[in-house]
């Protein structure tokens, strides 16, 4: 079957974004084929140019994972010429996305109400640590504190220590593609209606969104029922969570009615019947007892892969905890493509994660690429405002337009 085209073709987004959580809304749009212009404000860039393994030019491993696919637009925004220019493109602009602190975006002049006035049918989408509205919304964040006050952080960690921060941006990235999702659903609805709509996405309603059982337990029972860090056992279900073995760990977890093929599995049936391990309200009282049993049985073998293949013979749900080299390392994440490979001419080849979502009638791009500082200037301005050379020039000349310096290329971390 022939691809089809990319499916946001077409599509322009303005992009007002750094970090991560925003630019990973807008790399997912361009990815899927729409004209992506991010607006940077300095010759230094988005942040996170700076971050990862860098080169003299203004790109680095961080900026081209989270802001591929994107062309760069560099405006001193202190100036009114350039304020002029973007309130010029909004016409013709489908989307706006940003994550300033809240109220920043309204204070450059770019609010929602201006911006639908030029363009009804704008979809515009900010994103924050706690939301544009509320008690919390002035409070400045990131990542981890937006967890923090979701009730997440607190359940992170050994019970007997403090709460950990996990080394990753979970929040970040999911509240991206949350939002991603909602612009997606808004274009539908603004092809429908002629009417576009504004967008308030938080990492703390992403991350309050992520529990997926207490609330509502917590709602009726109050008092009677709290949940507390569980170090490496799940909280509610047991013999689940991480067990150590020869040479490592596995994760398991099973439900009521996978008991019986992990009670086989080790060679004690007999559990099954076992009042202490009867349900799994019971099992997870007498956890530690049944933990034992278990990784007693795994110290019977030579190394973490023959466990796992043991219990895969009784269809017990099991995984080796690989570190991120043995996952990067895997044929099966390789051979679906979730870790790609693309070039960049100062920081050569190198591996980003791929497009989280298969689709049956297009592929993501294979020559993927990211633009330093203000490369894009002269083709976005010639292709949305069809400004001339001269025009162009001038601005240079007034420092209205930006660019990144241009050194010899070199990586360093």
């Amino acid at each position: 079957m022939e691809q089809q085209a990319p499916m946001l073709k077409g599509y322009r987004v303005l992009d007002f974004t750094h970090f991560v959580a925003g630019p990973t809304c807008t790399r997912i749009l361009g990815e899927l084929g729409a004209d992506v212009i991010k607006i940077e404000r300095s010759v230094d860039g988005d942040h996170v140019r700076g971050m990862g393994l860098g080169s003299n030019d203004g790109m680095s491993t961080y900026y081209f994972q989270h802001s591929h696919s994107k062309r760069s637009l560099a405006l001193d925004l202190h100036k009114p010429e350039a304020k002029e220019i973007i309130l010029r493109m909004i016409p013709k602009i489908d989307v706006v996305v940003e994550n300033f602190a809240p109220g920043t975006i309204r204070d450059l002049g770019f609010g929602y109400d201006v911006l639908s006035a030029l363009n009804p049918k704008i979809v515009m989408c900010s994103c924050s640590t706690t939301g544009q509205t509320g008690p919390l919304s002035k409070r400045p964040g990131y990542d981890f504190i937006g967890a923090s006050f979701a009730g997440v952080t607190g359940l992170l960690g050994e019970p007997d220590r403090s709460p950990i921060c996990p080394t990753m941006a979970i929040g970040d990235v999911s509240t991206g593609v949350a939002a991603a999702m909602a612009v997606g659903f808004a274009l539908l609805n603004a092809v429908r209606t002629g009417k576009g709509q504004y967008l308030d996405a938080s990492l703390l309603d992403t991350y309050f969104h992520m529990h997926e059982m207490a609330v509502p337990v917590i709602s009726i029972r109050k008092e009677k029922f709290t949940i507390r860090r569980n170090g490496s056992q799940h909280p509610y279900g047991s013999p689940s969570g991480v067990f150590k073995c020869p040479g490592g760990y596995i994760m398991l977890l099973v439900q009521q009615h996978e008991f019986p093929r992990i009670a086989n599995a080790i060679g004690r049936p007999e559990l099954v019947d076992d009042p202490r391990f009867k349900t799994n309200s019971r099992r997870v009282r007498n956890n530690d007892a049944l933990k034992q049993m278990i990784e007693d049985w795994f110290a019977t073998f030579p190394d973490r892969d023959s466990v796992v293949a043991a219990l895969d013979k009784f269809r017990v749900p099991c995984g080796p905890v690989w570190s991120l080299e043995e996952a990067m390392a895997s044929p099966h994440l390789r051979e679906r493509k979730t870790i790609r490979r693309v070039s960049d001419p100062a920081l050569g080849e190198f591996e980003i994660p791929g497009f989280p979502i298969k689709f049956s009638d297009w592929a993501p791009p294979s020559d993927l690429k990211a633009s330093r500082v203000g490369e894009d200037n002269e083709a976005v301005l010639h292709d949305l405002l069809g400004l001339s050379v001269r025009e162009i020039e001038a601005l240079y000349t007034e420092g209205v337009l930006l660019k990144a310096r241009s050194e010899a290329a070199g990586v360093s971390s």
